[in-house]
């Protein structure tokens, strides 16, 4: 086990940055579950709480120039913008690169390099269903449709100097370790990078401990989010949605929680990981106290890196 200094060397700040998503604030999902937090609010507390960067979210200035200078003032950068992709469903190829370079270009002009990308092509995460019995399963057609469209939009970040990063999710196509793992061995490894979420992986069913081990390689983001495994197991064997998932409180903080990310945070430190960790915790803000949540996971980070 690495111990907190020689961590502290190998995760240092001058290789990743800590920043937290907009989730903990409100919901990007589900509107509705909101507790009325401005968007000057939560990326004042995002400062407040120790953190570096932010993900994008509704809330935020659409204008680049506006959104750049809020938090420019609050020390922050972007860590993520967010791009849905449809490659599986039809006559949706070119709509999904359009909307891709739009955002390439919206993170571009706020001085961000990363890029984040899902399949929601047959999704049931925003529907009022069971998340598990209803999500896609992809046929091989769909796949060869979702890893050339990737590997496309790949190579546009990359010849802007980006880097793109597939997150896998609760009722996609890409949901559980085997999908993670079709998909990684089907895409060119210097195109398309995994950002490794371990509250997906462990409410999927899976270990965020060996995914992250066995794609070490290839992970070029991650969202570190814990879960809570009495509501997994309800979501589970009640047939519940994602959205009724999450206002249970099915995710949490690190620090909070079934998952030791110790042993991730390892991991990632002998894989020489560079680039964002980025906390998140998709909670009901009426009953999770956003900055409350925000400093826990940062303490618990910062016994755990030692900075």
């Amino acid at each position: 086990m690495t111990d907190v200094a020689e961590r502290a060397v190998r995760l240092s700040p001058d290789r990743v940055k800590l920043g937290v998503c907009c989730t903990l604030w409100w919901n990007d999902d589900f509107p509705t579950i909101d507790a009325g937090v401005s968007f000057g609010q939560a990326v004042s507390e995002m400062a407040l709480a120790g953190f570096q960067g932010c993900s994008l979210g509704h809330k935020c200035p659409t204008d680049a120039a506006e959104l750049k200078a809020a938090l420019d003032l609050r020390g922050l950068t972007v860590s993520e913008p967010w791009t849905s992709t449809y490659f599986t469903i039809g006559r949706m190829r070119q709509k999904t690169i359009a909307a891709f370079e739009e955002t390439l270009a919206h993170i571009r002009a706020l001085g961000g390099t990363e890029l984040v990308v899902a399949e929601f092509g047959g999704s049931s995460h925003l529907l009022p269903v069971d998340v598990f019995a209803n999500r896609p399963v992809f046929t091989d057609a769909q796949w060869d449709a979702l890893t050339s469209g990737l590997e496309e939009l790949g190579k546009i970040a990359a010849s802007a100097g980006m880097r793109l990063s597939y997150h896998h999710h609760m009722g996609t196509g890409v949901m559980t370790r085997a999908d993670i793992d079709r998909l990684m061995a089907s895409t060119d490894p210097h195109l398309v990078h995994l950002l490794l979420d371990t509250g997906h992986v462990a409410f999927a069913g899976d270990d965020p401990l060996e995914v992250a081990r066995d794609h070490a390689d290839r992970i070029g983001h991650v969202h570190l989010k814990s879960v809570r495994s009495d509501v997994v197991r309800r979501v589970r064997e009640e047939g519940l949605s994602f959205q009724e998932g999450i206002q249970l409180g099915v995710f949490t903080v690190p620090g909070d929680g079934a998952i030791d990310f110790r042993p991730i945070l390892d991991v990632l430190a002998d894989a020489r990981y560079q680039g964002w960790l980025v906390v998140e915790a998709e909670q009901d803000p009426n009953k999770a106290v956003p900055l409350a949540y925000a400093k826990k996971a940062r303490a618990y980070l910062a016994d755990i890196l030692g900075w």
